[in-house]
């Protein structure tokens, strides 16, 4: 019987990273925005974490220089927070079906 049990379990091993190495090509093409300053920064990042996009406003023209930095720096954060969390949902989803225990880390 455990035979069987391990050969089932390896069959789910390499759908799941076939699935795996899906989402990662799929990731390249999904793009989040990350807000600043009420929407006067706004950065688009790729699922590999990829700036695709900086769209200033009017208002953050109208800023200093270290604001513009700062508020630039907020978007990124923002952004790349979501990215970490798409990312994680899609993880999620893949792995939804394998029975890992909680806290278990994929290697990405």
């Amino acid at each position: 019987m455990l035979p069987g049990k391990l050969g089932n379990m390896m069959k789910k091993a390499q759908e799941m990273q076939a699935n795996m190495q899906k989402m990662q090509e799929e990731l390249a093409n999904k793009h989040v925005v990350g807000i600043a300053g009420a929407g006067a920064v706004k950065v688009t990042l790729n699922g590999h974490y990829a700036c695709q996009r900086v769209e200033l406003g009017e208002e953050a023209l109208k800023e200093d220089k270290e604001m513009l930095e700062a508020l630039i720096t907020a978007a990124i954060s923002d952004a790349a927070s979501k990215v970490n969390q798409m990312t994680q949902d899609e993880m999620a989803a893949i792995t939804g079906g394998m029975g890992l225990p909680g806290g278990f880390k994929l290697p990405f």
